[in-house]
């Protein structure tokens, strides 16, 4: 284990969030100097030291193990985690520890949970580095790394695919450093565009771009109690959902679309048209439970609700747009499916991936049809190649890995004493980095009244969520088999 470079790379990162810190800043003395400053003046010395300190004492090196790079993402995480906590602890209102670092975790992992019961009574200074850990947790801790990493340093490479996995780095077919560049790109495209739409359709320009870094990341934060709904307008809503949907799709798909300013890139690729698919069929059985059931009154609405709904959760942002605590049980059903699938790999969502579902469902139909038909040769087709057994089984493991702690943490949270629904839309909402589950945790909920304990589990779940597992457990392989 090298000290050396574990700590100047988690250094940088903490550096990351010692620059928005010092935004937040700015913003908090452009308004008028609000309760906001102190705490974040103090949180911005005390971050941006611990992330130069290694700078100032730690010698270069560049040697780097396979193990080194797993430490490195996983702390530059866990103290990104710690240290964003310190504006909401020392500014203080709703913000115990627990909460603080409930919060802290739910932004850098975009979950866009919350605790907050008046969001509104924040100052804009704590508004925007809540939103800020938004942004930088959806580009993601390790590529702010790989920006600032020497391009002929062999660590590179080693993080990105810690931090890609392997189905969405299958997409990009180019070089780390172009990787890197396409993902940026397109993420401050998004940010920028949006941004710009939502201040013209009747946003004040804070609001705009504090939505417009929950969109990108795919986060949910909002700068108001009723979140987007706040707005009251059908164009924001329909905006932030074009948006949503956009930070949702692998970003190199997206970057081809633009580059050669044509659809075929999306319109090809096996997984988009999967995605759009499920979105359509979530939507249409949501829309009829809400029309049958008398909880819309038209038509037109019911489709527009349930089209607006099934983006929020499949997306993971997460937004309140429209109310759901109140809808049909096939509903919350439905809406599960889509926190559990959630968008494509490549991008900033959480979740399974549409890609590995796709994969999936790939399997499953190739064990029918040679169930069927014994004696043909059946393969596991994706996109324009076929998958073999070998590459396909990672994906079953990680599904079932992935089902496994849900469980897990359902039962945890039920032996804290929370409740049935809150317990299993809690848990699929926290590992899908979604946010939102049902009933009280619905799209206007919060998780203010949930156990101190259940809280922590939420937390955890997001984390595992976020880092898609393995990197957490390698780390913990590695720890156990120094201490023996």
């Amino acid at each position: 284990m090298n000290i050396r470079v574990i700590s100047k790379n988690v250094g940088l990162a903490l550096l990351v969030s010692a620059l928005f810190m010092f935004l937040s800043m700015l913003v908090s003395v452009f308004n008028g100097m609000d309760s906001a400053f102190a705490p974040l003046a103090i949180s911005f010395i005390i971050t941006f030291i611990f992330g130069a300190f290694p700078f100032v004492f730690v010698r270069e090196s560049v040697a780097i193990s396979v193990s080194d790079g797993f430490l490195i993402v996983v702390l530059s995480w866990l103290l990104s985690f710690i240290f964003g906590m310190l504006p909401y602890v020392l500014w203080g209102g709703e913000f115990t520890i627990t909460n603080a670092w409930f919060e802290s975790v739910s932004g850098y992992t975009t979950t866009g949970a919350t605790i907050l019961n008046d969001i509104e009574a924040l100052p804009k200074g704590l508004l925007f580095w809540r939103s800020s850990t938004h942004f930088i947790g959806g580009l993601g801790v390790v590529v702010f790394l790989l920006l600032v990493l020497p391009s002929a340093s062999p660590f590179r490479l080693k993080l990105s695919k810690l931090e890609l996995s392997s189905l969405s780095r299958e997409g990009y077919r180019s070089r780390s450093m172009k990787t890197v560049r396409i993902i940026v790109s397109v993420y401050l495209g998004i940010t920028i565009f949006s941004t710009l739409t939502f201040w013209i359709l009747g946003m004040s320009f804070f609001d705009a771009v504090n939505h417009a870094f929950s969109v990108v990341s795919t986060g949910g934060f909002s700068t108001k109690n009723l979140s987007v709904s706040h707005f009251g307008s059908t164009a924001i809503n329909y905006a932030v959902a074009f948006y949503m949907l956009a930070a949702s799709l692998h970003f190199g798909l997206v970057y081809s679309v633009i580059i050669t300013r044509s659809v075929k890139p999306l319109v090809k690729n096996p997984v988009f048209r999967y995605y759009i698919a499920s979105i359509l069929v979530m939507s249409l059985l949501i829309m009829f439970s809400l029309k049958l059931q008398g909880n819309c009154d038209s038509w037109f609405k019911a489709a527009s609700d349930s089209f607006l709904q099934v983006c929020c959760y499949v997306t993971t942002t997460g937004f309140g747009i429209v109310d759901n605590a109140s809808w049909p049980f096939m509903c919350g059903i439905v809406l599960l499916f889509a926190s559990l699938q959630c968008g494509c790999s490549g991008s900033t969502v959480g979740g399974m991936k549409a890609d590995r579902l796709y994969i999936v469902f790939q399997t499953l139909a190739r064990q029918i049809r040679s169930g069927l038909h014994p004696s043909s040769v059946s393969k596991i087709r994706a996109g324009g190649h076929y998958l073999t057994d070998s590459e396909a089984l990672p994906v079953l493991l990680y599904v079932i890995l992935y089902c496994s702690i849900m469980i897990i943490g359902i039962l945890l949270l039920t032996l804290c004493g929370v409740d049935v629904l809150p317990a299993v839309s809690g848990t699929v909402a926290s590992m899908g980095n979604v946010g939102p589950g049902l009933g009280e945790l619905g799209s206007f909920g919060n998780f203010a009244s949930q156990p101190a304990v259940a809280k922590f589990i939420y937390s955890i779940l997001m984390i595992l969520g976020r880092l898609e597992i393995y990197p957490v457990l390698a780390v913990f392989t590695f720890i156990f088999k120094r201490r023996h």
